[in-house]
């Protein structure tokens, strides 16, 4: 049975505000300052790892710069306040402006590479801000670091309880901007890029640019982080920000769970407490015996819901177990301290990759949270939401290739392929496998750049523009082996295809404004009107990758016309199809060509394309060799031999 939205939101909602209300009142209930200062620090990093998990959870980047980014926050600040004596609603802004814009010059070279060396990158960066804040003793005062004291508010200076209450209604509100980034378009974007950067380009949001969004707006948050530590702390240095730091951060997202605010604040306590726990061996027992029991527990639930089986349970259990027994077995931690942080590492990266968020969600078979769809929702969506924009005049052909050649090394994948696409058909390109039919569709849409030859589309040469500027001219396709958004919902993945309808900007999406508001509810209502289309609104909760074949079929298609394109590339859609999805899918191709949208169909199934198409090209070895009606085309003597078996 589905559960009541309301209620979820009711609880939710409850939840957060009991909170809010637990940390505000921590220092009046525990009045020691060591703790309040504990607390306060895990608060700051979380902040951190709020913005980290940006880039490292949902775009898939890995940064090493980030105890660097965190560093020049921290001296912004330090340094207004040491030469200026800026107050803090002047430092705290700065900071933010000055990091971001130093993630934008990092950004902008840097993620035009990526794995390894974005890695070695940002480490570089990281190591070369250590030391231009050591050696630049006119500003940072080089070794010897900067002192600061706790800020004042209007006039009034804060004492150690109160700077708390203020690192907290700031985190809670960068947990709250985070959040509504991550719901929002820019989210979505975001979270694409790592499910497949090629269908990313090809639904018009570029890879590269938004990268560098989603490295700039994680650089902000780090330096509103290290703000905020300079004052806790009241002393700044260079070996404050370390090589040792920002792996801590990069672990910290891992160990709590990437995509997940509550994995971000639970990484960083862990960092946080994990070496104080160390130099305490009873404490350590303690806290060791407890964790014993949790993956018990949780191990136990999980195999008796059929959501793990007693083999992939038994390391987490048995290693749980003996770190509780080598508690007791020390008398001391000092000389195992790094021996014992080293191995409860190495246990999380390999064997809890999901994090321990994801552990206990796998365990207690609870799914990740996703935006809510009522009935009604569904039921008021458009019956029909594909655009009909495409009978806007134009030439009478949409599209037209001439002479194009697209080489790799010594083989011609494609060898002077002359195509005319006529506005409003259905155009069949078949030929034998490796004859060059996908790289051709791959050189329509901008993943290949031709080695010779002229494509136009509307009049405007697509030779040369990238995939993301070809997908919002109105080219949009499917592909020959499905690249959906896996850990997406449906609705999701429709809605990365209409990211193009949003005109709201990053400060629309943190307000709330009413304009994000109403286009969000549009492209809601617009996305379920596309799954209708396609037969699928009963799935729009269900992510892409728990959907039947078929079905992950269908939903490339509506994610494909949310595009509102004006030509439509379907790369083998009834590619593994059974025959009664083969019937659904041309009684939609029909109505998509009912709506103007001029379609290049690339298939296998030669009923389909004789039933189907208008005109037929053949490809073989990458090169033309027939071209006209389907009956005319199946009866010529060339594809027969190329195609069809030969000796008829």
């Amino acid at each position: 049975m589905a559960k009541n939205p309301e209620k979820m939101k009711t609880s939710h909602l409850l939840l957060a505000i009991a909170g809010v209300a637990a940390l505000l009142l921590f220092p009046i209930g525990i009045d020691n300052p060591y703790y309040i200062h504990l607390l306060e620090t895990i608060m700051i990093y979380a902040i951190l790892l709020f913005g980290l998990d940006i880039v490292v959870g949902y775009t898939g980047q890995v940064s090493l710069g980030h105890a660097g980014l965190f560093g020049l926050g921290a001296y912004a600040a330090g340094v207004l306040v040491f030469k200026l004596s800026a107050p803090f609603w002047i430092t705290v802004p700065f900071a933010i402006v000055f990091t971001a814009g130093f993630g934008a010059l990092l950004a902008l070279p840097a993620l035009r590479v990526s794995g390894p060396y974005l890695a070695m990158v940002t480490l570089a960066f990281g190591t070369i801000i250590q030391i231009l804040i050591n050696e630049m003793s006119f500003l940072t005062d080089g070794p010897m670091g900067i002192k600061l004291e706790k800020p004042s508010l209007f006039g009034h200076k804060l004492d150690d309880r109160e700077y708390y209450w203020v690192v907290a209604v700031l985190m809670v509100l960068a947990l709250v901007v985070v959040h509504r980034i991550l719901r929002s378009h820019l989210g979505r974007a975001f979270e694409a890029l790592r499910g497949s950067p090629v269908a990313s380009d090809c639904m018009g949001v570029s890879v590269y640019r938004y990268k560098v969004y989603a490295f700039v707006i994680s650089a902000g948050f780090a330096g509103l982080a290290g703000s905020l530590y300079a004052y806790s702390e009241q002393y700044i240095s260079p070996n404050s920000y370390n090589f040792e730091l920002t792996v801590l951060f990069l672990l910290a997202v891992i160990m709590g769970g990437r995509k997940s605010r509550i994995g971000s604040m639970l990484g960083a306590t862990i960092i946080v407490l994990l070496p104080k726990l160390l130099d305490d061996v009873v404490l350590f027992r303690y806290v060791s015996v407890g964790l014993a029991v949790a993956v018990l527990v949780a191990a136990v639930v999980a195999i008796r819901r059929q959501r793990a089986t007693p083999g992939q349970m038994a390391i987490p259990v048995v290693g749980s177990i003996a770190l509780a027994g080598l508690a007791f077995w020390l008398d001391a931690m000092t000389d195992w301290r790094l021996s014992i942080f080293g191995v409860i590492m190495l246990f999380v990266i390999y064997y809890l990759q999901d994090g321990i968020v994801g552990f206990v969600r796998k365990a207690l078979n609870m799914r990740r949270p996703v935006a809510s769809v009522d009935a009604s929702d569904v039921d008021a969506a458009p019956a029909d939401a594909v655009s009909t924009a495409a009978y806007a005049g134009g030439t009478e052909d949409v599209l037209e290739a001439s002479g194009v050649l697209m080489q790799f090394g010594g083989l011609k994948a494609l060898n002077n392929v002359d195509l005319r696409i006529k506005r409003g058909t259905i155009h069949g390109l078949i030929g034998p496998n490796g004859s060059g039919k996908s790289t051709m569709m791959n050189v329509l849409t901008g993943i290949y750049v031709p080695t010779a030859g002229a494509i136009s589309f509307g009049g405007r040469s697509l030779v040369g523009r990238t995939s993301a500027d070809i997908a919002l001219s109105g080219i949009a396709r499917t592909f020959q082996n499905v690249q959906l958004f896996g850990e997406m919902t449906a609705l999701q993945n429709v809605q990365v295809g209409l990211h193009h309808s949003f005109a709201s900007n990053l400060l629309d999406v943190a307000a709330g404004t009413p304009r994000y508001r109403r286009e969000s509810a549009a492209a809601v209502q617009r996305g379920l009107g596309l799954l209708k289309f396609v037969g699928l609104e009963s799935f729009a909760t269900e992510e892409a990758r728990n959907l039947p074949y078929g079905k992950q079929r269908l939903l490339e298609i509506a994610r494909a016309l949310a595009l509102d394109p004006q030509l439509l590339l379907l790369d083998e859609p009834a590619a593994g199809l059974t025959a009664p999805d083969i019937k659904e899918l041309l009684g939609i191709i029909r109505k998509i060509r009912e709506h103007g949208v001029t379609v290049i169909l690339i298939e296998h199934h030669m009923d389909v394309v004789m039933s189907m198409c208008d005109t037929v090209s053949v490809l073989d070895f990458g090169q033309k060799i027939a071209e006209g009606e389907p009956a005319r085309v199946q009866a010529d003597e060339k594809v027969i031999e190329a195609y069809l078996g030969g000796g008829a």
